[in-house]
């Protein structure tokens, strides 16, 4: 197992990465010791790993319950969240109960939106069991649902206590959903360790095959790479703002498609190709760092293009993005392939990008 920290004083937290975890944790276990505990899942997650994860973790709370929504990104909605509150509130869950996130990106962001505001917010903890969100939405502490008309868009910063990433459950994922995983991990490269796109690019077929030791090692430096911006920026005020390169264009085509139509690391993978687009038009990027980036993403079989909508409608979707200022958006850029930027756009060479990276 490895372990590392997210270094945040007080609420620093660990997280633990390894095979077998969801079969027991000793550290988790110390967590529930005598607390109501409530396991959030979905119903896909819940067959194939629930009764496994409770057989360990039900003897060690007070009280022990699994809250099962449906799946999708659809369902990352107040009906949803509504759910969890009845079921908490039911039971009398207080303020000492843990709330544990067992499920991918979705469930991992709804049960720690519902942990940050339940009685004025409860500890939680994130087990993560898809790639996106071992690498990605399970460290930091963002915790949301969607809005009709935006992404994440109703949310709070809330830090888990311990994030617990079994690295075995992504062998049940469907190829599509390790791809997704990927385009987050690609991003983490792009922006601050072209060392580790490198090693993406290398080991591709491998992480596409779920060869586990490709995985672990990946998975272990994306989390490093997350939790030192975290650390550096825990409310997104500076450098962390980075890490939604490519999200812009991307949280655009999730809200114009529908919830849950591509998944969010396939439109991540577009909006970073359009986003590296708009970095060289703007005299920033070479058009060899474009290209790489754009052959790297097709490698692990993402979309190089978003969907083919006039650049009007994306403004439209854009202007509803929680770095717009105003209505008006703003993106992360790259100098160079490990160098990202936060900056407003001229308009004739946003449309340009718009015009062009569509199919």
């Amino acid at each position: 197992m490895r372990e590392l920290t997210v270094s945040l004083g007080e609420r620093s937290y660990p997280v633990l990465i390894g095979a077998g975890l969801v079969d027991g944790c000793p550290a988790l276990v110390d967590l529930a010791a005598g607390r109501q505990v409530a396991v959030v899942t979905n119903d896909v997650v819940a067959p194939l790993y629930g009764e496994r994860f409770a057989r360990w973790l039900r003897p060690a709370s007070s009280e022990f319950i699994e809250i099962v929504l449906p799946d999708g990104e659809r369902h990352k909605d107040w009906p949803s969240l509504q759910r969890v509150f009845d079921q908490l509130l039911a039971r009398r869950f207080d303020r000492r109960c843990l709330v544990v996130a067992l499920g991918g990106g979705v469930i991992g962001d709804l049960a720690g939106f519902a942990a940050a505001v339940y009685q004025r917010g409860v500890e939680f903890v994130q087990v993560p069991t898809t790639l996106l969100s071992q690498v990605d939405s399970s460290i930091g502490g963002k915790t949301a649902i969607n809005h009709p008309a935006g992404k994440n868009m109703i949310g709070a910063f809330h830090q888990p206590r311990l994030v617990v990433a079994d690295v075995a459950t992504l062998a049940t994922l469907p190829a599509r959903e390790l791809s997704a995983g990927l385009a987050e991990m690609i991003k983490h490269g792009a922006i601050s360790d072209p060392a580790y796109l490198a090693q993406l690019e290398r080991d591709c077929d491998r992480l596409l095959s779920c060869d586990a030791a490709a995985l672990t090692a990946a998975i272990e430096r994306s989390c490093e790479i997350k939790a030192a911006v975290v650390a550096a920026d825990e409310r997104e005020s500076g450098v962390r703002a980075t890490l939604n390169f490519g999200h812009t264009f991307g949280h655009a085509i999730e809200s114009g498609l529908g919830f849950g139509t591509w998944l969010h690391g396939e439109a991540v993978a577009a909006g970073m190709v359009m986003a590296a687009d708009l970095s060289r038009r703007l005299g920033m990027l070479d058009s060899g760092a474009v290209e790489r980036l754009r052959g790297a993403i097709a490698a692990a079989r993402l979309p190089v293009a978003g969907p083919a909508w006039d650049s009007g409608r994306y403004l439209e979707l854009m202007a509803v993005d929680k770095k717009a200022e105003q209505g008006i958006p703003k993106f992360v850029l790259l100098s160079a392939l490990g160098h990202a930027l936060v900056r407003s756009v001229p308009e004739p060479e946003l449309r340009a990008t718009l015009e062009q990276c569509v199919r």
